[in-house]
C-alpha cells in the first residue's frame, strides 16, 4: 500500500537519513514530503542534496524549502555567505562543496529553486517548514519568510488550552483552516522531548537532528514513525550546530 511519510529537518546528517529510510523500510511506491532545512550543521550537506536529486528521479517527492535551503540557495547563487549563515552551520555546507564541478553546483542550486514555500495535499493536510501569520493561510501571507521563520503557530498550539473547542471564539483561526499541519524549524527538544510532537492539529517533525537528537520520519496516515540514532552518535568527530 502506497504510504506518504514526511520527513523532519535533516541539517547535512546524511548517515541518519539513509539509516531512518532503512528503518522505515522506504520503496519507491512512497510519497515522500520534506519539510526542510536539509543543509547546515553535520558534513554531509552537499551528500544530502545529491542523493535527493537521484531520488525525486524514481519516486514521487515534494520538497519544502526552510530558513537554512534560503541561505545556501543564496551562496550557491551569488557565490557568497552571510556571516550568520556560516555561524549557523554554513561553514560545514561549504566545506562539504569543495570538491564539486561548476556543474554540479548548478544542478544543486536548480534544487533549491525549485523547492515550495508550502505543499497541501488532497485531504486538506498542509507542509510547510515554519508557519504563518496570516489568518486566511499561508497563501495570504504578507512576509513570504513567515513560511521559513515563524514560530508563532507554533506556540499558539503549545499554549493552547487543551480543553478548548473547535467551535469556541477562542479557538484560533489559523489552525482551523487544515485537518492537519506539518511543520518542522522549531526542535521539539526545546520542549524536552525526543520524537515527534503533536499540539492541537500540528505534528512538529524537527526532533533537533541538528543537535543532540534523531532526524524523524512519520506515516501521516497511521501516525508510526521511525528514527535515526542521535545525530552526535553517527559522527562522533563533529559538533553538528551544538557549538554555535
Amino acid at each position: 500500500m502506497k504510504r506518504t511519510l514526511v520527513v523532519g529537518d535533516i541539517h547535512g546528517g546524511f548517515k541518519a537519513l539513509k539509516q531512518v529510510f532503512e528503518r522505515a523500510k522506504v520503496t519507491s511506491d512512497d510519497k515522500l514530503i520534506f519539510l526542510g532545512d536539509y543543509v547546515d550543521g553535520w558534513s554531509e550537506s552537499s551528500m544530502v542534496i545529491q542523493f535527493l536529486i537521484k531520488l525525486s528521479e524514481q519516486q514521487e517527492c515534494i520538497f519544502i524549502k526552510g530558513n537554512h535551503d534560503v541561505w545556501c540557495e543564496d551562496w550557491l547563487s551569488f557565490g557568497k555567505g552571510e556571516e550568520v549563515w556560516l555561524f549557523n552551520g554554513g561553514k560545514s555546507t561549504v566545506e562539504s562543496y569543495k570538491e564539486y564541478s561548476v556543474e554540479d553546483l548548478e544542478l544543486h542550486l536548480e534544487f533549491f529553486q525549485r523547492t515550495k514555500n508550502y505543499f497541501v495535499d488532497e485531504e486538506n493536510r498542509l507542509f510547510i517548514h515554519a508557519g504563518y501569520s496570516s489568518m486566511h493561510g499561508p497563501e495570504k501571507e504578507v512576509y513570504s519568510s513567515n513560511y521559513r521563520w515563524d514560530r508563532t503557530l507554533w506556540e499558539t498550539a503549545v499554549a493552547m488550552d487543551k480543553k478548548l473547542s473547535k467551535n469556541s471564539e477562542l479557538y484560533p483561526k489559523r489552525l482551523l483552516l487544515y485537518h492537519e499541519i506539518y511543520i518542522g524549524h522549531t526542535p521539539t527538544l526545546h520542549l524536552g522531548i525526543k520524537q515527534p510532537l503533536n499540539k492541537a492539529n500540528i505534528w512538529n517533525m524537527d526532533t533537533g537532528a541538528a543537535f543532540t537528537g534523531s532526524l524523524s520520519i512519520m506515516d501521516v496516515d497511521t501516525k508510526e514513525f521511525w528514527q535515526s540514532d542521535p545525530l552526535p552518535s553517527l559522527y562522533p568527530d563533529e559538533k553538528g550546530r551544538n557549538q554555535d
